[in-house]
């Protein structure tokens, strides 16, 4: 089940019917919890086999980190069998599903915080004077060799840090400027804001509160209302273009 929080209630109705008991149902919906959606399945077995994950986008490249919890009727086969296809992309273990949605603050949300602190160094770069390009690519191997570094060493990221640290160097130089700007408590609180909002987004997916009929008819009415001619929120691609505009090339349409 990869599909937003709030269409969950709405796809398994969807599915429901189709669950056979040699299924396991997969979700990584930010926030849903495994009893709601065991108890949306049992109106179509009793028993259905349930497992919540939490994976990140680095699996396109097998650096994914994912983590699962299995449900009441899983077996531990299954967590197995899950374990073994999410390592095949990356990192993979088990945990207690009250642990998902601080995983989601961390390192469901964190390749966001490591572009955009990528981004920053590379700005820097370019400020200093190097091609937009090669500060990029710089910025993005500094990143990589400490995460390498950190896990196959296994020492602490502090005393990893205090090693590039020469007293009165430049490194300590530019972390007083960090710290100063408080940087460490912007990405706790990062971590926090991500972890507060997929507990949000549960409540948004309780099917107590948002019947799937309910959420089916706001979906349809949202697809009606930007298909409508002449409205404002027709997708761009569907727009005609101003006959002043231009096209790639320069040339006025």
């Amino acid at each position: 089940l990869a599909v937003k929080p709030h269409i969950i209630p709405f796809i398994l109705d969807e599915i429901g019917a189709d669950v056979e008991d040699r299924h396991i149902v997969v979700s990584c919906a930010a926030g849903v919890t495994i009893s709601s959606i065991e108890k949306k399945l049992t109106a179509f077995r009793p028993a259905p086999k349930v497992i919540r994950c939490m994976t990140n986008t680095p699996v396109v490249v097998r650096e994914g980190a994912t983590v699962y919890a299995t449900g009441t009727h899983a077996q531990v086969e299954d967590g197995r069998l899950l374990e073994q296809l999410m390592s095949s992309v990356g990192f993979c273990t088990e945990v207690e599903e009250d642990l998902i949605d601080a995983v989601t603050g961390l390192s469901g949300s964190g390749p966001a915080y490591a572009f955009t602190a990528l981004e920053a160094l590379a700005d820097g770069g370019v400020k200093m004077g190097l091609p937009r390009r090669l500060a990029i690519r710089l910025g993005a191997q500094a990143l990589l060799g400490a995460s390498k570094m950190l896990l196959d060493s296994e020492k602490h990221p502090g005393q990893l840090k205090d090693n590039v640290c020469s007293p009165g160097g430049a490194t300590i130089h530019a972390l007083h400027v960090l710290e100063s700007g408080g940087f460490r408590s912007l990405l706790i609180n990062a971590v926090e804001a991500s972890c507060t909002r997929t507990r949000e987004l549960q409540s948004m997916a309780d099917q107590e509160k948002v019947s799937p009929a309910s959420i089916k008819k706001t979906i349809l009415d949202k697809v009606k209302l930007e298909s409508a001619p002449g409205s404002s929120l027709a997708p761009s691609g569907h727009s005609k273009l101003p006959p002043h505009s231009l096209a790639p090339a320069g040339k006025r349409n």
